[in-house]
């Protein structure tokens, strides 16, 4: 099980992200969690502390693991034949969710030539993830579009593309959908996040049938979300705010999806 959560940033998508990993966890699935954005959050998210998530070293950022992978001695020639399964085993984080969290950075045209040492790091460990191991992974992708092309993103089993009603985040999911189409994924589904009412879910749902996206589910908007974030608490601890409990379904939805 590989997914890749995707969207306009400030739409929710490190929490759709932080509860498919914790409920594949609790379905018994060994679950690894890339967080791939540029403000890395998904760790407070997991249920790490504000402290222990500054704490926390991007891959890109880890100037003597990229040089022990890639130095070959010489200025702007690269090693590019390394292996990064040892990243996994040494780099990555527990939280108190049960999720294994890895914090890659930033990666500038991920997709695209760019063989600069960190890149080649990143994109080798990700086609690691994605392609050779066993364990479901979800990844929270920088917000935008310029992560989707024809490498990593990719392999995955499904892409989410997460929007709330606002035109802007729903164009930015429609052009996520078609770049990734036009990429060869099959499997692309719409997730309506903070709706609040009626009108908010038809906006969704209408512009999703005029532009031939998959709405997949709609998850409510919850107070209780906004306090937990406020307390510095995961809201995923709490199973009686609906819109985990959501996310929770939405896991159900996507093992049957991608049997």
């Amino acid at each position: 099980m590989k997914i890749a959560v995707s969207g306009k940033g400030g739409v929710g998508k490190t929490l759709i992200a932080g509860g498919l990993a914790s409920g594949f966890v609790e379905r018994g699935l060994k679950t690894i969690a890339i967080d791939a954005d540029s403000s890395p959050n998904l760790g407070l998210t997991l249920g790490l502390s504000a402290e222990e998530t500054r704490k926390i070293v991007p891959i890109t950022e880890n100037k003597p693991l990229v040089e022990s992978k890639t130095s070959t001695g010489y200025n702007s020639i690269y090693n590019l034949n390394f292996t990064v399964d040892d990243i996994v085993r040494d780099y990555s984080i527990s939280t108190p969710l049960g999720v294994n969290l890895i914090v890659m950075g930033t990666v500038q045209a991920m997709e695209a030539g760019c063989m600069c040492a960190p890149n080649a790091v990143i994109r080798a460990l990700l086609r690691h993830l994605v392609v050779d191991r066993n364990e479901a992974v979800v990844m929270d992708l920088e917000a935008g579009v310029e992560h989707i092309g024809r490498g990593t993103a990719r392999q995955v089993d499904a892409l989410l593309t997460v929007a709330d009603s606002n035109l802007k985040s729903l164009e930015i999911a429609k052009h996520i959908h078609d770049l990734a189409s036009a990429a060869g994924m099959k499997k692309i589904y719409l997730i309506g996040n903070r709706v609040m009412n009626d009108a908010q879910k038809e906006a969704i749902q209408s512009f999703a049938d005029k532009n031939g996206l998959n709405l997949l589910a709609l998850v409510p908007f919850d107070q209780k979300v906004i306090e937990a974030d406020m307390l510095g608490i995961t809201p995923l601890k709490n199973k009686e705010i609906v819109a985990v409990k959501t996310i929770d379904n939405i896991c159900e939805l996507l093992l049957k999806k991608t049997q």
